[in-house]
């Protein structure tokens, strides 16, 4: 795992990383999907799979994979990093240091491999040193909780000005999105606020990527 240099390359200017929400059947989502990619600077596209025969999943992703790709984004999925290969997509999420060390031989060196739902910095740092492509903070567990705000800012500021390897906060809300770039986050991940009403996607996307952009240092 690499550590931040002392005379460090500033880095890159966040972008948006997007979560859907959970879909078993693709038909009625990628209208949807393009909307919200040809809105904004959107680099990765995390999808979320629900419950269904394992065939009927995979064919679910396979039909976003195209889209996304050709928007230029990474797809990953979710949890399922069995699917990546089969589905076509770029990588995958794990939850946790166990899912991560379980599916980490399959995904590298060819895909990604990002790690989410890491509860102490020690948990980050054994991932990185596993291999992952990127750390996530601030994501709700499986029963919606997640850390205040201000922790997760300071657990963004901490890696970016310490590790190299690329780390994602969570933005629960447009008003989340600010504070997370200005931590140092690499990208911001949007989840379900973004989807509920479908007539707003492009419109949200749009603010999200406003606020992205950070003030110029002062001269």
């Amino acid at each position: 795992m690499a550590s931040r240099p002392k005379q460090a390359t500033p880095r890159p200017a966040p972008r948006l990383y997007l979560i859907t929400p959970q879909i078993a059947d693709a038909f009625a989502f990628p209208a949807r999907l393009v909307s919200a990619l040809d809105a904004g600077d959107v680099a990765a596209v995390l999808l979320r799979l629900g419950d269904g025969h394992e065939r009927a999943l995979i064919n679910c992703a396979k039909s976003l994979a195209a889209p996304v790709q050709g928007k230029g984004c990474a797809l990953l999925i979710d949890g399922r990093f069995d699917f990546v290969a089969r589905a076509g997509a770029d990588g995958a999420h794990l939850t946790g240091v166990a899912a991560f060390t379980d599916a980490i031989g399959q995904l590298k060196p060819e895909r990604i491999a990002g790690a989410g739902g890491l509860v102490s910095r020690h948990e980050a740092m054994v991932v990185a040193e596993q291999g992952a492509d990127y750390v996530m903070f601030g994501e709700p567990d499986a029963m919606g909780k997640r850390p205040s705000l201000s922790a997760i800012e300071e657990r963004v500021e901490w890696w970016a000005e310490v590790f190299e390897i690329p780390c994602v906060g969570y933005a629960a809300s447009l008003d989340e999105i600010a504070p997370l770039a200005l931590a140092g986050a690499d990208f911001v991940a949007l989840g379900d606020f973004v989807w509920r009403n479908e007539d707003a996607i492009a419109s949200i996307i749009a603010e999200a990527g406003r606020a992205l952009r950070l003030p110029e240092p002062a001269a």
